[in-house]
Parts: structure tokens; sequence; C-alpha cells
């Protein structure tokens, strides 16, 4: 479980009732194809996941992710984890009524059940820890799976050789302004990922996968700073 203090910092700006409330606007303007993420990892997922599938959501705070899985899937149920409480209650909101289809989990993923479970998710949160909490993190996850179960995992990953690190920031912040957010937030943006989350190139981060026990990986998203992979416990 993360407690270093920047990990703290960073949940603290997400576990407020009000950030929790806006959370949606930062990725549909910052992560290129939001929406088609979400419809490709449903799709991923189903094609080994059974019809009542019980699928382990880590990151789920929000409920994005969660929506537009129960919308593609309606047979299927969920556990969410996420440390911020706040970000638990706006899920709970934006699921409505299929939030009775979820079992939500404050806390990290120690805090999940042990499953066994079908399928599993990490969108947009991996980013946020080291390494080796990344490593550790994926491997509880694959632990949790029943064997050949399919995992989508999505995050900011991009090379980080000296010059490039700074370029892609610049285009991720570009591409933030051009989505409609104000010049000076994406600014902000641009500056406190740099300074403050732990990225990684997407060689490390697929490498990670398979010391994990992750098996077939393959790059199926890939878009400006973000990356997305499919493997199978």
């Amino acid at each position: 479980m993360p407690h270093d203090p920047a990990m703290q910092s960073l949940l603290a700006s997400f576990n407020s009732s009000q950030a929790a409330k806006h959370y949606g606007d930062g990725p549909r303007r910052a992560v290129p194809g939001f929406a088609d993420l979400h419809r490709m990892t449903a799709i991923l997922l189903a094609e080994r996941a059974p019809e009542h599938a019980r699928v382990l959501v880590l990151g789920a705070g929000g409920g994005l992710e969660l929506r537009a899985l129960a919308d593609a899937q309606p047979r299927w149920t969920f556990v969410g984890v996420d440390p911020a409480a706040a970000m638990l209650d706006e899920a709970r909101r934006v699921l409505g009524p299929d939030a009775g289809r979820v079992s939500f989990r404050e806390g990290y993923i120690d805090d999940a059940p042990e499953g066994p479970f079908d399928a599993a998710t990490c969108l947009l949160t991996l980013h946020f820890l080291n390494a080796r909490e990344r490593v550790r993190t994926a491997h509880e996850i694959h632990r949790r799976l029943k064997p050949g179960a399919p995992f989508v995992a999505a995050h900011s990953s991009f090379p980080q050789i000296e010059g490039g690190r700074a370029l892609w920031l610049s285009r991720y912040a570009a591409f933030a302004v051009a989505s409609g957010l104000d010049s000076e937030r994406a600014e902000k943006m641009r500056a406190a990922v740099g300074a403050n989350v732990p990225l990684l190139d997407p060689e490390q981060d697929e490498a990670i996968l398979r010391e994990a026990g992750f098996s077939d990986i393959a790059l199926f998203y890939a878009a400006f700073t973000w990356r997305g992979w499919v493997g199978y416990a």
C-alpha cells in the first residue's frame, strides 16, 4: 500500500466531493479516445470473460469505466476499489441503479477480495505508482484472477529519454488545450505530472506485466502519452 507523501498529497486532491464531481472532465479532455478506450476494454474482457463474469476494477473512483462496462455487459458484476471515498461516492452517483451490481471497497489492491475474478481492469491508475509498487500491484491482481482471465491496464506511458519526456509532456498539454481546457490549467497539469508522477517507458511498463505473471501481453492502445495493454493470467 503506497504511503509516500507524494501519493498521500495526490489522494487528498481527489478526496473531496467537488473534485470528484468534476473528475470526468479531466480524462475526457486529456486522454485521446477516452470513450473508445472504455469500449475497447469491454470488448477485450468479453473475449474470455463469461456472461455472468465477476470483474475486479482497480482505481474505480469516478465510475466512468464501471459505467461503460456495466452498459456493455448487463449481466456482469463488479468489485470497485479506490482509495478516495469521495471518488467512490461519485461512482455510485454515476452508476445510479447499476451501483447495486458493484461491491465498493475503499483502499488499494490489498483491500480487494481474494477472488478469483473472471477479469480485471486498472485504467489511468498504475502511473501513480513507482516501478516496484506497480510490480507488486500487478502481481496481486494476477493472483486474484482465474487462469487465463484477461487483464486490461492503460495509463500514462511514453519515452522518457532526455529531451523526449519534455516534448511529450508539452504534447499532453497541447492536446488538453485543443480539447477545450484553458491553457493555464493545462500548464498546471503538465507541470504536476512532470514533477510528481513516476512515469516509465512503455517497454518498462510491459516488462512489469510480464514480471507480475501475465502472458500474451499485447499493446492495443497508443495515443500521445497514453498506452494500453491486455494480458492474461
